[in-house]
């Protein structure tokens, strides 16, 4: 076994011990389980997974990888009635899908079941809403009473005027008479957690069958959405991950999977109002809405009152099933919110039902149902333990649903009118309303720990023009503000705005807009809560303004009103000079891209002394098929480089997320640990090693040692467990400083030129962060952490004993190299989302 890399989020033990620690006075209490209770449960307080998909060795298979860079998100946005009858194909029967143990319905049999409710009520619809990594259809169900095209027509109308002209809609009495409120039930998005997908299928079936006045009611006035299965690859595999290796619930500010693409695609053109999320395992069921810090983007005030009294109907419905610790190992229900003090928050947007909100969600939930059953409970108890907890966790799931679909009925003019209010505020530019209980009557506990605001800008500009960083990283990033639904402009003529002028082509984000809050969680600094809270449940820093490698500008006022259009997607950004040598930046992973596939071709290119790739004028046709493909700029230059590059084979101890990363830059990867070079790996099929968890040097044969070392292979070490093989192998000399595990976020960083940081951004992402000091000879630091406080956002404090923290990693050697060795002691590539600090490993392993 390799050192073990801190996972990402904390461990059960520190969850544990911040929970059991002196709560303050103000903190909020709830009922306690009886001892002895729950057993399989996983306590009586929301702990955080120790199971970290993105810490283990990644086995993703290539094809995954490529599935998910080329699968585009689901865009048909139909118009016409209901029911949409879908003839589903059934894949093949897999007797090895996880869910058969647990009793539950598997993979290859929800087609089937799918298409028979269709065909026995008109309430029921199907479509497919995308694809998983792997290929399987992700099937979205629609139940609602029966419309025709027009009235399917006049649906969207007032959807699209709830969002677009939220003034007038509070005032249109035709939506608060007949709009169908949204509702969306996702389910099983970690693929062993696998009773939400159960609990829904019975629930469409009720509801296709149900002939009570209450159900024609029901769907007469909302449409409940349902994705069936929204990881169908991890509930065949019985993994928490999809294919690819990746935590969809923590892939919401990236997107970076097909998943959960489609998601955010549903969430966008369905506008649903109320949203749960169906998990496992915390005994008791635990709903949220959560402790703080709550995400200061949000209207709080809004959301808070919704989710609570939706939390109270489920909580009742839960516990009115009857289960008890004595009989049945089920505590009672948590609410966070109510019943504990901290360590279950809504900060960041990565989780589903926190970035619902944004989206327009006045209510959205996490519910985690009791009964373990995946991890060592799923192989080591006897089937028959297995099914009895998972029925009772089906049954908890339908009853949560049953519960919200209640509430929505019972509560829909007062939801529908805030999730208008949600959009008004943002199109006006009002400032936000933190709770109270003045502003949030009925909920009570509400103190000043609960009040999380922030101060809107007037806009945002994103320049075009001479001396931008990279055009390629603009254009992603704009790219991805429209996929997220936010509005951008892009200048026609040059204006001025704050006090600055911008070249036409530059891009406006006008924050007065309904979704000015996933606008600004894209753009904004963010903010260090470091002083707020003592733990966060996962990151607390995240901006693409600073880790994207675009340039973004915060105009605090003046009028963003200028000559231009509307943005549907980017302007292209590829070009090629027409004459000389082309010279690449080598800032972003699209132009590593590009530049891989320049060295695949056998395209003789050279490095500059800061970075670039120079290529040869005689391979301008193949330049430009890059730049178009990957919207690269190719500029001429009499710079004739100084040494070659060459293609470079990856034999890659790392993350899911850091092997998705180096493949979307081009690399061939071949992943290895410790057992895979015990066993003789042959070195003639890898020019360089990346090591971040799963490799150990002393645990290595002499044989093994020899032959990497006979290899001449070059090697990039990321973190404590890089640092070690680095030092234990004889390549490099530094002593890696630990600091506080649990930090993580947005970090200032002053870089040295040259080949691995000339033109790097001055920020990047930090978790467990790491720097270096007894530097051997001819080690040279090519990055360090800001002096003074280093941390723009997120989270990171000192230890009990006063280290670890920002103070001591300040100024210290954060990126240290000696020939073709380089170590790092930030998170340059984590989960496949700090864009603008890809380059930095790109660079290490080129460089060699």
């Amino acid at each position: 076994m390799g050192i073990p890399r801190p996972v990402l989020v904390t461990t059960t033990a520190l969850a544990v011990a911040v929970l059991l620690a002196p709560v303050p006075a103000a903190a909020r209490t709830g009922p306690q389980p009886a001892p002895g209770s729950a057993p399989g449960g996983s306590g009586p307080d929301p702990v955080r997974d120790t199971g970290a998909t993105d810490s283990a060795l990644s086995r993703a298979p290539l094809t995954a990888t490529r599935n998910a860079l080329t699968a585009p998100a689901h865009t048909s946005h139909r118009t016409d009635g209901y029911p949409r009858k879908t003839v589903l194909t059934a894949p093949p029967a897999d007797p090895a899908d996880k869910s058969l143990k647990l009793g539950l319905v598997p993979y290859h049999a929800i087609a089937p079941q799918l298409n028979e409710l269709q065909k026995l009520s008109d309430r029921v619809s199907v479509e497919i809403a995308g694809r998983s990594t792997t290929g399987r259809e992700l099937y979205l169900v629609t139940v609602t009473a029966p419309e025709s095209d027009r009235e399917a027509r006049e649906q969207e109308r007032m959807r699209e005027r709830i969002e677009n002209a939220p003034a007038a809609a509070a005032r249109d009495t035709r939506i608060k008479k007949a709009y169908k409120t949204p509702v969306f039930i996702n389910n099983n998005i970690h693929g062993n957690e696998w009773e939400g997908t159960d609990a829904a299928l019975r629930l469409i079936e009720e509801l296709a069958k149900a002939k009570d006045a209450e159900t024609v009611s029901l769907l007469a006035k909302n449409r409940i959405y349902l994705n069936v299965t929204a990881n169908p690859d991890g509930r065949v595999a019985g993994t928490r991950a999809n294919a690819n290796g990746f935590d969809l619930n923590r892939d919401f500010i990236t997107a970076t999977q097909p998943e959960s693409r489609a998601i955010r695609r549903i969430a966008i053109d369905k506008q649903p109002a109320v949203m749960l999320d169906l998990h496992g395992y915390v005994n008791g069921t635990l709903i949220e809405p959560t402790t703080p810090p709550h995400g200061e983007n949000y209207e709080y005030d809004l959301f808070l009152k919704n989710a609570y009294a939706n939390a109270l109907g489920m909580e009742k419905a839960v516990n009115g099933l009857g289960y008890t610790p004595e009989k049945d190992g089920v505590r009672p229900v948590e609410i966070p919110f109510r019943d504990s003090a901290e360590g279950w928050d809504d900060w960041p947007p990565i989780f589903t039902p926190q970035y619902m909100p944004f989206q327009g969600a006045v209510a959205s939930h996490t519910i985690e149902f009791p009964m373990r059953v995946n991890g060592s409970s799923y192989e080591n108890l006897p089937v028959a333990e297995l099914r009895r907890r998972s029925a009772i966790n089906t049954e908890i799931a339908g009853a949560t649903m049953r519960a919200t679909l209640d509430f929505t009925r019972t509560n829909r003019d007062q939801v529908i009118a805030d999730q208008i209010e949600t959009f008004r505020r943002g199109a006006a530019g009002e400032a936000q309303r933190p709770v109270s209980e003045e502003t949030v009557p009925g909920v009570p506990g509400i103190g000043p720990e609960d009040v999380y605001t922030t101060t809107f800008p007037r806009a945002y500009v994103i320049p075009a023009g001479a001396g931008q960083r990279s055009g390629v990283a603009a254009g992603r990033l704009v790219d991805h503000l429209v996929a997220n639904d936010v509005r951008v402009q892009r200048a026609v003529l040059p204006f001025r705005l704050g006090g600055k002028v911008y070249p036409a082509g530059s891009y406006v984000v006008d924050m007065r807009q309904p979704k000015r809050g996933i606008a600004n969680v894209m753009l904004a600094a963010g903010r260090d809560i470091s002083a707020d809270v003592s733990a966060m449940y996962d990151i607390s820093g995240w901006s693409l303004g600073l880790l994207w490698g675009a340039s973004v500008d915060r105009v605090e006022h003046g009028d963003p009103r200028i000559v231009g259009r509307p943005v549907a997607a980017a302007a292209p950004t590829g070009y090629v000079a027409p004459w000389g040598d082309l010279k690449l930046r080598l800032d972003d992973p699209k132009e590593l891209a590009a530049l891989n596939s320049l060295l695949g071709q056998g395209i003789s290119v050279r490095r500059t002394g800061d970075g670039a790739a120079i290529v040869p004028g005689s391979a301008r046709k193949a330049a430009a098929v890059a730049a178009d493909r990957y919207g690269v700029v190719f500029t001429s230059t009499r710079d004739r480089g100084v040494a070659p590059l060459k293609r470079t084979r990856v034999a890659a101890a790392v993350t899911s997320g850091e092997q998705f990363a180096l493949r979307e830059m081009g690399f061939d990867v071949v992943p290895v640990s410790t057992a895979v070079l015990n066993a003789g790996f042959d070195w003639t099929s890898a020019d360089a090693l990346f090591v971040s968890t799963g490799l150990n040097w002393s645990a290595l044969t002499p044989a093994a040692r020899d032959a990497f070392t006979a290899s001449g292979a070059g090697y990039v070490g990321i973190g404590a467990a890089g640092a070690a093989f680095g030092n234990q192998a004889g390549l490099i000399s530094a002593t890696a400083v630990e600091g506080n595990g649990d930090a993580n976020g947005v970090v200032r960083v002053v870089n040295a030129g040259g080949a691995l940081t000339g033109g790097a951004p001055g920020h990047t992402f930090v978790y467990s962060p790491v720097w270096f000091t007894g530097l051997g000879d001819g080690v040279r630091v090519d990055q360090r952490y800001a002096t003074g406080n280093p941390l723009v956002s997120g989270h990171w404090r000192a230890l009990a004993d006063g280290t670890g923290g920002p103070a001591a990693a300040s100024g210290g050697a954060a990126v240290v190299s000696r020939g073709s060795a380089v170590l790092i002691g930030t998170e340059p590539l984590f989960r496949d989302h700090p864009k603008g600090s890809f380059a930095l490993v790109a660079r290490a392993l080129l460089t060699r």
